[in-house]
């Protein structure tokens, strides 16, 4: 690998790389670790100071996984597994920090990352068929591969109301937290966004706050968190199954150790039907939503039919009218937006210092260096303002580089017309750029993110053996083979509920963005399933040269 050196007139000489990764969170690492044990000259890069990715920014309050501990693991490595045990079932963000450096760490790859580094533009040449990589810094990276592994969720909506410059307090948009501890026992804090990290907020923040305001627009269906500690006994069992997850977890419908049930909805009676949604919200994971029943992505009536047990379950807690009919959806089916776990999140509506204020007929207009002004006029005063308002998610982590393909084409204007991507893999008229956790695929967004993460690095490392061994240089998705799987995608997302709402999962959180179902929702295992077929078929569709 050659490292940066003097040379001109007092710049530095490129960085000659056969591989350049951009991103040091899940993905990023493995895929580094990969195309090390390959041969290629590789380095990863990343804006933050430390591994970790989404675990690096997203340290606010309450931050947690809401994938079993034990299921968000790299599963290459049985002792990397075993050797790292888990607190409890659902660990929050320090713990999950940690692991993250203990798996960077172990299999030795600070080396192979340069941090506190901003990939600002990728240019393809056609000429020497390689990247140009230009950082923040004026750094230039001349490398045959990039590989983006920049997150799906990594792209924060932080400028979204007029006059945020003007708050006279504290502001902080969840996906840029600070890293100091923060008080807020004498705080007026108010929050906007009840999404899942919205949720992970309000409901850890609440009791330490003087008062705390929640700005509600789009209520949000919920499942609850059960979240035991774990001990000896419980890290052996879950360690006891590694070859089991191993073995399982690529083939199911999300990545998840559950899967459907066999057999349709319909034929099950009544009273089959409710026990199965009981023991399913008994739980406490993501089950109810990924394994309760097919049909209810599908089926209008089988959605409403589990929507309404989940309205019930709410209204149990909340009591209250009025923040039943803020708090609770009935414009759009459980399962079709992305399903938040809690906490005692809705009993923190009861606290007396706590008020809920509907913004869905009545919007922030702006804000003011008091605090949120209503579009009627209404100030809320507040000290600290946490934006909870989510990511240009899937593609807008991409869409921020100034990446050009053949011919000086741009992603981002290629994307703002139709957001397409061949298998969420690559895209065409882009060259040698692979991505992970791009649009349609299952890492879009609905997968167990490692389960869907490892897949596709494992498939890109298999791609770029496969040109190396036959003295290939360059290979790109063709626009035939990009028609069918757009076609593909599109079949089966509109055939299902998801399509019919809006929600990030549609890009319909930014103003502007296409409207497409991000994630891929046939499956993960049907989606490795035709991944390994393009492989198996010697990569047929893409052209190589």
């Amino acid at each position: 690998m050659s490292n940066t050196i003097a040379g001109g007139r007092g710049a530095a000489a490129p960085m000659i790389l056969d591989a350049a990764v951009i991103g040091a969170g899940v993905a990023g690492l493995y895929q580094v670790y990969q195309l090390r044990k390959l041969g290629l000259s590789v380095q990863g890069f990343d804006t933050a100071s430390n591994v970790g990715g989404t675990w690096y920014w997203n340290r606010y309050p309450g931050a947690k996984f809401d994938s079993e501990s034990y299921i968000y693991q790299y599963l290459f490595d049985e002792a990397l597994y075993k050797d790292w045990s888990w607190s409890e079932r659902f660990p929050g963000q320090p713990e999950i920090e940690r692991w993250m450096n203990y798996v960077a760490d172990r299999l030795d790859l600070r080396k192979d990352f340069q941090f506190e580094t901003t990939i600002e533009s990728a240019h393809y040449d056609e000429q020497t068929d390689r990247w140009t990589l230009t950082t923040q810094t004026g750094q230039v990276i001349d490398t045959q591969f990039v590989i983006a592994c920049c997150g799906m969720l990594s792209a924060p909506l932080e400028h979204v109301f007029e006059g945020q410059d003007s708050f006279a307090g504290r502001l902080f948009h969840t996906g840029r937290w600070p890293r100091e501890a923060l008080d807020f026992s004498d705080k007026r804090v108010g929050v906007v966004g009840i999404g899942a990290t919205g949720i992970q907020v309000i409901q850890t923040i609440a009791p330490r706050t003087r008062q705390l305001t929640v700005f509600v627009r789009t209520p949000q269906y919920i499942s609850p968190m059960a979240n035991p500690q774990y001990g000896p006994q419980e890290v052996a069992a879950y360690k006891a199954r590694f070859e089991e997850l191993r073995d399982t977890l690529p083939h199911t419908f999300s990545g998840f150790e559950f899967e459907f049930p066999t057999g349709a909805w319909n034929d099950l009676t009544p009273a089959e039907r409710r026990q199965r949604l009981e023991d399913n919200w008994a739980w406490g994971s993501l089950k109810l939503w990924l394994a309760t029943c097919p049909e209810m992505f599908t089926d209008p009536t089988i959605s409403e039919e589990v929507s309404g047990f989940v309205r019930e379950k709410m209204r149990e807690r909340l009591r209250d009218p009025r923040l039943c009919e803020m708090l609770i959806p009935t414009d759009y089916g459980f399962g079709t937006h992305r399903v938040p776990l809690e906490s005692n999140y809705l009993e923190v509506y009861h606290l007396p210092h706590v008020t809920a204020v509907s913004v869905k007929d009545n919007p922030i207009a702006r804000v003011v260096p008091q605090g949120i002004q209503l579009a009627d006029g209404t100030v809320h005063e507040l000290d600290v303002l946490i934006l909870a308002t989510g990511f240009d998610a899937g593609s807008g982590a991409l869409t921020r580089i100034d990446v050009r393909g053949r011919d000086g084409r741009s992603l981002k204007d290629d994307w703002s017309r139709d957001i397409r991507t061949t298998y969420g893999l690559q895209v065409h008229g882009y060259p040698n750029l692979f991505t992970t956790g791009a649009p349609l695929a299952p890492s879009a967004a609905l997968c167990n993110m490692t389960t869907c993460l490892q897949q596709q690095t494992e498939w890109i490392t298999a791609f770029i053996a496969h040109l190396r061994q036959r003295g290939k240089r360059v290979a790109e998705a063709s626009k035939a083979l990009e028609d069918r799987w757009v076609a593909h995608h599109d079949g089966i997302a509109n055939a299902t509920l998801v399509t019919r709402t809006n929600s990030w999962y549609m890009g319909s959180n930014v103003d502007g963005k296409p409207r497409r179902l991000l994630s891929y929702i046939g499956g993960v295992g049907q989606y490795r399933q035709q991944c390994d077929e393009l492989a198996q078929q010697q990569y047929a569709g893409f052209d190589i040269r």
